[in-house]
């Protein structure tokens, strides 16, 4: 599903800037903090100001559409909320987030649960990564 529809669903009011920050997060296949998002929204919206971008971030991750993420000391970057459940490696040097799914890893994560008497309810894998040199 798309996220304007989702935020129709929400009732969110779709405003012009909304309209054209959510064509900006459909679009993006990246994970984006507000300053990048501004800068892609203004090129299309130079009138779209940095204030708005926060407040239809901070709403869109209120009502679930979007995933808020924190990774090691960097800003706040963002994902839509409707994918299948997937892990990150962060790239130290460059910022880079890239995603990635184990079957394996899942299967372990259960597995170490099970042996300590746990179901797991959530969880997320963050692997800070380095290039070989």
């Amino acid at each position: 599903m798309d996220i304007e529809s989702l935020c129709a669903e929400n009732g969110l009011r779709l405003t012009k800037p909304r309209r054209v920050i959510l064509q900006v997060l459909s679009s993006m296949e990246d994970h984006p903090d507000a300053l990048e998002l501004h800068r892609r929204v203004a090129e299309i919206d130079p009138g779209i100001a940095l204030a708005t971008i926060y407040r239809t971030l901070r709403l869109l991750e209120e009502k679930g559409i979007l995933e808020k993420h924190k990774f090691g000391d960097g800003p706040a970057r963002f994902e839509s909320a409707d994918h299948p459940h997937h892990d990150h490696l962060i790239d130290v040097d460059t910022g880079d987030v890239i995603e990635f799914r184990s079957d394996e890893i899942e299967r372990l994560q259960e597995e170490i649960a099970r042996k300590h008497g746990f179901s797991i309810v959530s969880h997320k894998l963050e692997i800070y990564v380095k290039r070989r040199q």
